[in-house]
């Protein structure tokens, strides 16, 4: 049987290749597409959502925008990150079909009304939507079999000192997500900056021959400029979200440990960080499932072999 989500995502050039996994693979069955405001303003994560799934031929898809801000704080964008668009690089459709006349919410909310089994939830983004669903919506908290997001950090940030960009955006979001009581897969800095694309992958990516793969290969060779810095210490460019759809796809290729997880919101330093448990030391109930290491070279194949599909 196929695993059953709904993606809500920022797109960004990560969260367009964790989309393209999920409808290149039919162990995933994508049942609707929600989107926050983060790696850009809440009306181009819309539009580009809705450009890739055009460009996929994926139009039956539904789709509908989020929260244009986050629950408490003022929304900060990664627009050096993605550019001006969100997914600077590639010439993407435009979209060819309507937004549903629905909030985020509401999508997720009659989604899993309709569905028979219990609907995996994978957040790409900041997780003001997930957090609003499960205030609004407590009654259908059961109809969720898990929540694998690609969010936070054990130890080093990439937005500040020890805080991941995710998090940081909506930090109360992710402390009422972490602490509702659902099974939690968490893909943090430590596991997504281990899958690095190098440039000689990204070169071999633009060889097949069919349009979405010309799309991606703009796409990262714009996404890996970023990420040339020394200071960070890549050779490649970490590609963040698309592990939350690998874990599904293929979880031995990851290593993994069970801890308790929660979020800071009012360290002056460490606002946002995601405080894992690794030792026990708290005593608390070991709420997360913590990606930590996954074979790169598997994944990157699985990459390149999921474009070919288009």
């Amino acid at each position: 049987m196929s695993t059953k989500i709904i993606l809500d995502c920022d797109p960004g050039h990560d969260d367009a290749l964790a989309m393209m996994l999920a409808l290149a693979n039919p162990e995933i069955d994508l049942l609707a597409v929600t989107t926050s405001a983060g790696n850009q303003t809440p009306e181009k994560t819309l539009h580009n959502a809705m450009r890739l799934l055009t460009l996929m031929h994926h139009q039956e898809i539904p789709v509908a925008g989020g929260n244009r801000t986050p629950l408490l704080k003022p929304l900060e964008t990664a627009g050096n990150v993605h550019g001006k668009s969100g997914l600077d690089g590639a010439e993407l459709p435009e979209p060819d079909f309507d937004v549903q006349p629905l909030t985020a919410i509401e999508l997720i909310a009659q989604t899993l009304r309709a569905s028979a089994d219990p609907v995996t939830l994978v957040v790409t983004g900041p997780m003001t939507n997930i957090a609003l669903f499960l205030r609004v919506y407590p009654d259908l908290k059961a109809k969720i079999a898990q929540i694998v997001f690609m969010g936070g950090a054990m130890g080093l940030g990439n937005w500040t000192p020890s805080v991941e960009f995710n998090i940081y955006v909506d930090p109360e979001a992710a402390k009422i997500v972490l602490n509702a009581g659902i099974p939690l897969v968490m893909a943090p800095l430590n596991v997504t900056h281990k899958a690095q694309i190098m440039k000689p992958e990204i070169e071999a990516i633009g060889h097949i021959d069919n349009p979405v793969a010309h799309a991606f290969t703009g796409l990262l060779n714009f996404f890996e400029i970023y990420h040339e810095n020394p200071k960070w210490g890549f050779q490649g460019a970490p590609l963040h979200d698309p592990c939350t759809i690998a874990w599904l796809l293929h979880p031995e290729w990851f290593q993994t440990e069970k801890m308790a997880v929660d979020v800071e919101t009012a360290g002056e330093l460490t606002r946002g960080e995601t405080v894992c448990d690794y030792y026990e030391l708290t005593g608390q109930p070991k709420n997360t499932e913590v990606l930590l290491n996954l074979n790169r070279e598997a994944f990157i194949q699985l990459i390149a072999d999921s474009l070919k599909t288009f």
